[in-house]
């Protein structure tokens, strides 16, 4: 059942929010050739925890690190590691989760590894710029499927794939609430359509290859890679539908 949030409750997300988004500028003014995945996690932990803040990734459902650290092919949910260092040329996506007084913050980023190539860079323009056109398409009476359309349509245009095996959700008291978001319009008669109203709150997240829409989980269970191997870039917001549009509740101050 979707959970349509009051003022109130917008308010403490917004309070998440803001240390999601922290989280989020301390790591970009990080990444860089030869930073450790770990030193991100500790600094982003460390930064949390410090305002008060809970790491909402940490043990969720037995996730070891606190943030997701993914690399080039990885798509989500890379493990942070003491040994796994970036690379010139790399591309990295950094997700964050916190939860402030029992109400969530959730958004990630994909950023450059010193100089990538045009095709990365290109993936990355992408995967942002669809990101934003679907959040100024949230609006009262919206359908939720037109959402999907925007980001699917926007990135095969572009030559690229979305992922269909995760999806963007609802968020609020819990990490991941009804509905689900997909970045791709689903076939008639899988799933309920969705009318988009004041007080749904929804993160959205499109998860954009380079090659294939196929993915597969490696055997640490966790990390999500594309099939094919090649990039894939993820962007990520929680944006809240407002009485005349939305609010982005994961914006950098």
């Amino acid at each position: 059942m979707i959970q349509y949030k009051s003022p109130r409750e917008i308010k403490l997300m917004r309070e998440a929010g803001k240390l999601v988004a922290g989280s989020l500028e301390l790591v970009k003014k990080m990444v860089r050739p030869g930073i450790k995945t770990m030193d991100l996690d500790r600094t982003v932990e460390k930064y949390v925890l410090a305002r008060r803040g809970e790491l909402a990734f940490k043990g969720y459902r037995g996730y070891p690190g606190n943030i997701c650290v993914s690399i080039n092919e990885e798509v989500v949910h890379g493990i942070p590691d003491e040994n796994r260092v970036l690379k010139e040329g790399d591309i990295v996506s950094i997700d964050v989760g916190v939860k402030y007084k029992n109400y969530y913050g959730d958004a990630a980023l994909t950023l450059p590894v010193g100089r990538i190539s045009a095709a990365a860079q290109k993936l990355l323009t992408v995967t942002e710029t669809v990101l934003t056109k679907a959040i100024d398409h949230l609006a009262p009476e919206v359908k939720l499927s037109d959402v999907s359309a925007v980001i699917q349509n926007f990135v095969e245009k572009n030559g690229f794939s979305v992922v269909r095996s995760f999806v963007g959700h609802g968020i609020g008291s819990t990490m991941h609430e009804e509905p689900q978001v997909p970045n791709y319009v689903m076939p008639p008669g899988e799933g309920a359509e969705v009318i988009l109203k004041p007080g749904l709150v929804l993160a959205l997240e499109p998860m954009v290859n380079t090659g294939t829409s196929d993915v597969e989980v490696l055997g640490n269970s966790w990390t999500v890679v594309t099939k094919d191997r090649k990039l894939s870039a993820h962007f990520e917001h929680t944006a809240a539908v407002t009485g005349n549009g939305s609010e982005i509740l994961t914006r950098p101050a």
